[in-house]
């Protein structure tokens, strides 16, 4: 009965109901990004460091209060340049009068979030192209983007379709303004030191984070 069950799924429907029965290791996520599974070690301090700062900031100065999530697993639409997605941005953003992680189901859909923001690691190119257009197709609002390899801050916002209309890049140590409902002016100064220490340390920045990519598009579960 399950090898017919399995039989009459397609390749896609396959892949999906592996990914959301896979486990992994403790500390791991694992992600579902345009028809790879996507695991990931814990991070490394740098990364962590840079998402304290950007929590901090929007605590303190957002003329809205947000509710906050570090590890909220969001199921994204499908179209364009996405296929079905299942992510887990470094940060989630809601209004906290929403309640919007209230009783919500551990893959819950990213209607009603205010912005997403992620910190690269060794895989950044993903978090640059393919969630941009993941997010943007969502309709999120606000996509922020630490870029710690090019030392910068990206705000994407005015979603339309799968990808957006507003892009806007400081370097590390300048300011950013974040619209409506934050309506606040996010501060990088922190950024660029924690870019000095880890350069007289002589290490490079996002040592130890990788992302690793499990191509299972060649090869099906099985029953």
């Amino acid at each position: 009965m399950t090898a017919m069950a399995h039989a009459s799924l397609s390749q896609e429907e396959l892949l999906l109901e592996g990914f959301l029965a896979l486990g992994t290791p403790e500390g791991y996520r694992a992600e579902f990004i345009k028809g790879d599974i996507v695991v990931t070690p814990p991070p490394d301090g740098d990364h962590e460091a840079y998402s304290s700062m950007l929590l901090r900031q929007v605590v303190r100065k957002s003329a809205t209060d947000m509710d906050f999530s570090g590890n909220k697993g969001l199921r994204l639409p499908r179209g364009g340049l996405c296929t079905k997605n299942f992510a887990i941005p470094d940060g989630t953003w809601a209004s906290a009068d929403r309640g919007l992680f209230w009783g919500a189901e551990p893959w819950m859909p990213c209607d009603g979030v205010a912005m997403v923001a992620e910190v690269t690691s060794t895989k950044a190119e993903r978090d640059r192209t393919a969630k941009r257009h993941c997010y943007a197709l969502g309709g999120i609002p606000l996509y922020l983007l630490v870029d710690r390899e090019k030392s910068s801050l990206t705000l994407f916002s005015e979603p339309e379709q799968d990808d957006y209309r507003q892009v806007t890049t400081v370097p590390f140590g300048k300011e950013i303004e974040l619209p409506a409902p934050f309506s606040m002016t996010l501060d990088t100064t922190e950024f660029a030191r924690i870019r000095c220490v880890r350069h007289a340390g002589g290490e490079g920045a996002g040592a130890g984070s990788a992302k690793v990519a499990v191509p299972v598009t060649r090869k099906p579960w099985r029953a």
